[in-house]
């Protein structure tokens, strides 16, 4: 076996994540790690890999087992209302990746899939790269780690170990075929135990190899690293210039009728926010006053009229590709029946019921403040 693929074995059989409470999806039903010649179901482990596309494992932990619980099987999945999927996912972002799952599995039942026994699942990769959310990446390390399949992953970890590992002088995402041909390399190397190779990787750059102050001391590739015989591993992966994210303030108006009730309308099924609830609003135009935008929106995509009272929260929000400033102001109704000129359904809630519904992550705060308000 490569010198460099026993030693990273060597240390994950040590020091890897393989406790059931750490990757509850990875274990078999008696809870120990698989054998080489051990199947797992498909279900938990794809579940798994979409929430940590964009989340840390301690963050995707607890959404996972709330998940599993609400959705024991992947008919359940299929079954299931969009409202439901997506409140289930509420707070781990990325909501295009919640829809995906459920069209999936209603394609993966269709074929067949689902049931206790895992071999009932497709194990070919171009079936999960057909799938509407899965790539290479995904579908890698869905059927390794299911089926111990000899496909290779490359996800940010694995990217910025070989990044230090080779000194890369570019951004990977510039050099992506080199960085596959590398990870495939370490599969070869290792036959039959992808699966572990695999996973082992993810845990290297997780737990030693991080972006910032990584344990070199430690690394079972530490002899073996170009960026660290150079003595400057945080210095890769290379990375591009930061670019400045636009910047806009939002107003937003938590309006109630004489019955207490509050107005929200859910979003177009588009974008990374699309299907969710939230509090109508739009962007501050130049020179124009924060109440003059709130009441203008409103009637733009409600056709309603209404009253801008007080201010009850401000709230700053980045996105991976923008930075907004929501100035959120309570609001009296005063006329016209509120319509879905820009968004699919508008309606008329009792503030206690807002946890019903799924809201994007920068609302919470102004869920919170009203109830505090409304005591």
């Amino acid at each position: 076996m490569d010198p460099r693929a026993r030693a990273l074995l060597s240390w994950w059989q040590a020091h890897g994540r393989r406790d059931p409470e750490q990757k509850p999806w990875m274990v078999t039903a008696d809870q120990t790690w698989p054998r080489p010649d051990e199947v797992l179901s498909p279900y938990g482990i794809w579940i798994a890999e979409v929430m940590l596309q964009q989340t840390q494992l301690q963050v995707v932990l607890p959404y996972w087992a709330r998940w599993m619980e609400r959705f024991p099987r992947l008919e359940d999945l299929a079954e299931a209302e969009e409202q439901a999927v997506l409140l289930s996912w509420q707070g781990l972002g990325y909501y295009s990746r919640a829809r995906r799952l459920k069209v999936a599995a209603g394609v993966l039942v269709a074929m067949g899939a689902g049931g206790a026994e895992p071999r009932g699942w497709p194990s070919d990769l171009e079936t999960w790269l057909a799938l509407p959310g899965i790539g290479r990446s995904t579908a890698g390390g869905i059927l390794s780690s299911a089926f111990n399949s000899p496909l290779a992953i490359l996800d940010g970890n694995v990217r910025r170990v070989l990044a230090r590992l080779q000194a890369h002088p570019t951004p990977p995402m510039r050099a992506q075929a080199q960085f596959w041909l590398w990870s495939e390399a370490l599969i070869a190397a290792t036959p039959g135990r992808a699966r572990d190779c695999n996973q082992a990787l993810m845990d290297l750059g997780a737990t030693l190899c991080t972006p910032r102050n990584p344990s070199c001391p430690r690394c079972p590739w530490r002899d073996h690293c170009a960026a660290y015989a150079a003595g400057t591993p945080e210095a890769y992966p290379v990375t591009d210039a930061p670019r400045s994210l636009p910047f806009s303030v939002i107003g937003v108006g938590v309006v109630l009728n004489q019955a207490g009730e509050v107005l929200i309308d859910q979003r177009l099924n588009e974008g990374l926010l699309g299907g969710l609830w939230e509090f109508p609003g739009g962007k501050q135009e130049p020179g124009e006053a924060i109440t003059d935008t709130i009441a203008r929106e409103l009637q733009e995509e409600l056709a309603i009229d209404v009253a801008v009272d007080q201010e009850l929260i401000t709230v700053d929000h980045a996105y991976s590709h923008k930075k907004l400033r929501f100035i959120v102001h309570l609001c009296r109704w005063l006329s016209g029946e509120p319509q879905p000129l820009a968004s699919q359904q508008v309606r008329w809630v009792k503030p206690e019921e807002l946890g019903n519904f799924p809201f994007p992550a920068a609302n919470a705060r102004i869920i919170e403040a009203l109830l505090n308000v409304l005591g």
